[in-house]
């Protein structure tokens, strides 16, 4: 993962809007996020430069392959790090809160063993 934890957040925006609903442009990651629409603009450009996400002439985001990808594995990360700290006695806010936290920095061997440690 070379993207910065930043633009990991917005992939994870863009691959969650996007099963809502399939046409996600700039506003809604800003909406979703909380950002302001320079923000969004900025992120998305560069998003858009490092080949992880189209924009169309309409203004349509869509996940390039790698972009999908990588969206995945953090998504993933999120859920079952989300399920392990609740499964450990956490609320589901702040083990939601927590596990975006440890998504980005988690290393595979670590997070590999605590899924291992949840299907046990």
């Amino acid at each position: 993962m070379n993207l910065q934890e930043s633009g990991q957040m917005y992939l994870e925006t863009i691959l969650i809007l996007s099963g809502e609903n399939k046409n996600v442009r700039s506003i809604d990651v800003c909406e979703h996020m909380g950002f302001s629409k320079p923000s969004v603009s900025r992120a998305v450009g560069l998003l858009k430069s490092g080949g992880y996400i189209t924009v169309d002439k309409d203004g349509y985001i869509t996940l390039t392959q790698v972009g999908r990808a990588l969206a995945q594995k953090i998504y993933d990360r999120h859920k079952v790090l989300t399920e392990f700290l609740i499964s450990l006695g956490v609320d589901e806010e702040v083990a939601s809160a927590d596990a975006c936290k440890i998504e980005h920095h988690i290393s595979d061997e670590s997070f590999e063993a605590i899924k291992r440690a949840l299907q046990e």
